[in-house]
């Protein structure tokens, strides 16, 4: 029997005026992959931030719980502590902050436990051999003058490194050419296993030409309206979204 990871139920959320999600109910098993496609306004970044109790959006009704426990009103901070990953549609620069200190310091406050430097670098090399990424970008500042794909690259870098129980993707696959979706795919498959989950939030079905996935989940105006197999992601490519509005 698969385990429950995470549930959402009949969650509604605002941002300032406006109702963006009406009535979400998702659940996601240890060892799975789901995906959540819509049109461009949907709700679909909007869930990823709910999960994660952006202050930017209101929860107005509903229920989240991580692991059979309730993290609807959890700070950020707490919910990433429980093992809640979330890569960035357009993620941060941050200059004077190495690749390496980063991942260094983020990995210490997740397991709460000192990094041994040498076996970390090594991880991070071998990590960055898999996915393509020039080693010199260890010492970078993190994202700065990095082109799309390695910020994106970098970003799973993230996840393999910080090991969590489920990774939260926004539109990882966004402005990428073929090679780094592939790279991106690559990464999701190393960090899968059946004691964790993903969640991949996108509005194209490019990134599922190299994955396998469980579920696909259409969002459209702040519902899910139709949950499917990979098949239906393939029926969304031809037919588009006009058919669910």
């Amino acid at each position: 029997m698969s385990e429950n990871l995470l549930e959402i139920k009949d969650l509604y959320v605002s941002a300032g005026e406006k109702e963006i999600l009406k009535g979400i109910n998702l659940k996601i098993n240890k060892g799975e992959i789901h995906v959540i496609m819509g049109p461009n306004g949907s709700g679909k970044s909007t869930t990823a931030n709910a999960i994660f109790n952006n202050p930017s959006y209101k929860k107005t009704n509903g229920k989240i719980e991580f692991c059979n426990e309730d993290i609807t009103n959890l700070r950020t901070d707490e919910i990433a502590r429980k093992g809640v990953f979330m890569s960035f549609q357009l993620p941060e620069e941050i200059p004077g902050v190495s690749v390496t200190n980063f991942l260094k310091y983020a990995k210490n406050k997740a397991t709460g436990k000192p990094v041994k430097i040498f076996e970390f670098k090594d991880e991070l090399k071998k990590y960055m051999d898999e996915l393509n990424m020039n080693p010199k970008n260890m010492e970078r500042s993190l994202n700065v003058g990095f082109s799309g794909g390695e910020k994106k690259k970098n970003e799973i870098l993230q996840m393999l490194v910080l090991n969590p129980k489920l990774a939260i993707l926004d539109e990882t696959d966004s402005g990428l050419d073929v090679d780094a979706i592939r790279t991106v795919s690559k990464g999701i498959e190393m960090f899968k296993n059946n004691e964790n989950g993903v969640l991949i939030i996108t509005h194209n079905t490019k990134i599922l030409s190299s994955l396998k996935v469980d579920y696909v989940h259409v969002l459209v105006d702040g519902k899910i309206v139709k949950t499917g197999t990979q098949e239906l992601a393939k029926e969304i490519e031809e037919k588009g979204y006009s058919q669910y509005k």
